[in-house]
């Protein structure tokens, strides 16, 4: 037949594809939203400020982020940078799993400690960082606070301290617990010099944090959607044998129930603290110049 003769060819060159490459995107290049579900481009996600431009949802933040987006730009000089987490207790794999959070993370430990300023406001400046053993409470954090404390009593300087944590750190046992007394022993002399301190909870902001000083700033803001609380929700279920509504816990709960004060989305975080600071300021107090070391 002539079909047979004359067979038709092929419009396009078929490119057979590289083996283990479909759908795959490179690491980084997007993030889907945990509330709505949208795609986003991570440059679109970072110019919100770890924000979902759809439904406002607050992703994860990490320290150094959060400093930069808090801080006046090349303001913040960083405390204590050579203080290291001990194993007191010989817990089973405890340094190891330190190892792998500092090769994970970049940090020595959960939380960054140090000095700057907003809107030229000086201040001292903690943040915690959930990546690092999920922001647990151990020894270095306790005395990271501390320190960062005593200073800001020595200049005279308000405090702000971004939390996140699960809690208490267990391979430290009973001397992560005495964190808890001993930061809360460092912001009473802050108190009792008539100091600031504005206590911002992030998600999640839970257990021996919750407990200490988390809650026990003069001025309490959350970011939308944290969850804050001691126990989980579960284990409170469980006690108490009865159903917690849907929002419990949530920043918005807490709010109504007059645990805290406000609650500020993240792209409004830095222009809030920078008013509360200019409202809040010594001005004949020891402000430390920027080119002081510590």
């Amino acid at each position: 037949m002539l079909k047979d003769l004359f067979p038709k060819k092929k419009r396009y060159a078929t490119i057979a594809p590289i083996p283990g490459s479909r759908d795959k995107v490179p690491e980084g290049l997007m993030n889907k939203c945990k509330n709505c579900g949208e795609i986003l481009l991570s440059k679109e996600l970072d110019k919100h400020v770890k924000t979902c431009p759809h439904c406002g949802y607050h992703f994860t933040m990490y320290a150094d982020e959060r400093i930069a987006a808090t801080l006046d730009e090349g303001s913040f000089v960083e405390f204590d940078l050579g203080l290291r987490t001990a194993d007191p207790l010989s817990f089973p794999d405890y340094p190891l799993k330190v190892d792998k959070a500092i090769e994970a993370t970049g940090l020595f430990e959960g939380v960054m400690t140090g000095r700057g300023t907003i809107h030229g406001h000086p201040l001292v400046i903690a943040v915690m960082d959930a990546r690092f053993i999920m922001g647990s409470m151990g020894s270095v954090v306790g005395e990271k606070l501390s320190r960062a404390i005593e200073f800001a009593v020595e200049h005279r300087l308000p405090v702000v301290i971004f939390s996140v944590s699960g809690g208490a750190r267990m391979q430290e046992g009973i001397i992560s617990l005495m964190q808890m007394a001993k930061v809360s022993a460092a912001l009473a002399r802050l108190n009792h010099e008539g100091l600031l301190y504005v206590s911002v909870l992030t998600n999640p902001t839970t257990g021996g944090v919750t407990a200490s000083f988390a809650m026990q700033g003069d001025i309490h803001i959350a970011e939308p959607g944290a969850i804050i609380g001691f126990a989980g929700r579960r284990v409170i279920e469980q006690t108490i044998r009865q159903k917690l509504p849907d929002e419990f816990q949530t920043a918005e709960f807490v709010l109504e129930h007059g645990m805290i004060d406000r609650v500020v989305h993240r792209k409004e975080m830095r222009q809030s603290l920078g008013m509360v600071l200019a409202l809040h300021r010594h001005d004949g107090g020891d402000q430390v110049g920027r080119g002081s070391a510590v």
